[in-house]
């Protein structure tokens, strides 16, 4: 090589490597991982469905954004998930409202004895109660979404349900809302997470559960059960929540914000789904393992309702007088299962 282009191409060099100590290439930022805890086992179509999610954020946010998920209850017990988000213990959780009694008291008008037909209507309803309302007891959290399950209904290990007299006496597995309506139909609520539920039924320490169908082989408590009774009217549902820290969220890029948001509004609808297919296998798994659907007259039904009536309105008054608009909540969710 000649001296002359020798020199040159140190020359070059030379200017290549000041310019880029000059103008550095733009540092390309860490991932954001995130931790996600959940109180449904791994094998559950709910757990299955948040996991999901978590892959899809990474996805849709080309990797900027991953979710470390733990699954039932690894990171968290279930009624500890809201404070465990709160605290940074969690960066995002999932769980029941009803886990933690009383301090929800808007969102639990949805989990009311109002005749829920599927988790879709009451998946709806609350995510439909929580954009109208807004309620301040979430505020110091980021919502990602909420959904709902199926119509509850009560189970029973030994003694069929067939007038609310049978109910007396009978200690009821149930949560929240569940609880008082255990207690207005003539039962005894025995408070008790999901979790815990298979074999506190097995060794006779509850004498059965309120429950939406899916329960039946999505916990396997189909398999200690007996009995179901369908009574519609005062059908039931546990709202669940999945909401993240607030500044932990607040940190995330804002194209990455908007398309979480995107996610959690397609995954929302797809929980509800998910609640309506697993209650039919529940029901499928119920059946066959020989056990009993009972079906109860209009006459019987309307006792039922009756029953239930009282606990609706206590509540709705509470909240009015609280200043918390709980006519117009009950009034909005009403009106969202009256359409088909």
């Amino acid at each position: 090589m000649k001296k002359g282009l020798l020199m040159s191409l140190i020359a070059l060099t030379m200017v290549c490597t000041v310019s880029g100590m000059i103008h550095p290439s733009p540092a390309v930022a860490a991932p954001v991982t995130l931790t996600y805890s959940n109180f449904f086992p791994p094998t559950h179509i709910q757990s299955q469905l948040a996991e999901s999610w978590c892959r899809e954020v990474e996805k849709q946010t080309e990797g900027r954004v991953k979710v470390q998920y733990f699954a039932g209850q690894t990171l968290t017990k279930a009624n500890q998930t809201y404070d465990s988000v709160l605290n940074g213990i969690a960066d995002i959780g999932l769980s029941a409202f009803a886990y933690t009694r009383g301090r929800f008291p808007v969102m639990g008008i949805i989990d009311m004895p109002l005749g829920y037909p599927t988790g879709s209507a009451a998946t709806a309803a609350a995510n439909d109660v929580y954009t109208r309302f807004k309620p301040k007891e979430l505020d110091q959290t980021q919502v990602m979404y909420l959904h709902a399950h199926g119509p509850g209904m009560i189970h029973t290990r030994k003694k069929p349900l067939r007038t609310l007299e049978d109910l007396k006496g009978l200690k009821i597995r149930s949560t929240g809302i569940s609880a008082e309506m255990v207690t207005a139909l003539g039962g005894s609520p025995v408070s008790m997470p999901m979790p815990e539920s298979y074999q506190s039924i097995q060794k006779g320490v509850v004498d059965g559960s309120a429950h939406p169908l899916e329960t039946n082989k999505g916990w396997k408590l189909g398999e200690v059960l007996e009995y179901v009774t369908m009574a519609q009217p005062v059908a039931y549902t546990t709202a669940f929540f999945v909401v993240m820290n607030k500044n932990k969220w607040n940190r995330l890029d804002a194209k990455d914000r908007a398309a979480i948001e995107a996610i959690n509004a397609e995954w929302a609808g797809k929980h509800g789904q998910a609640w309506d297919s697993s209650d039919a296998d529940g029901m499928a798994f119920f059946k066959e393992n020989g056990h009993i659907v009972i079906d109860i007259d209009a006459k019987e039904l309307a006792r039922w309702e009756s029953a239930v009536t009282p606990m609706i309105d206590t509540y709705v008054h509470k909240l009015e007088q609280d200043g918390l608009n709980g006519k117009a909540v009950l009034e909005s969710i009403r009106q969202k299962l009256s359409k088909p």
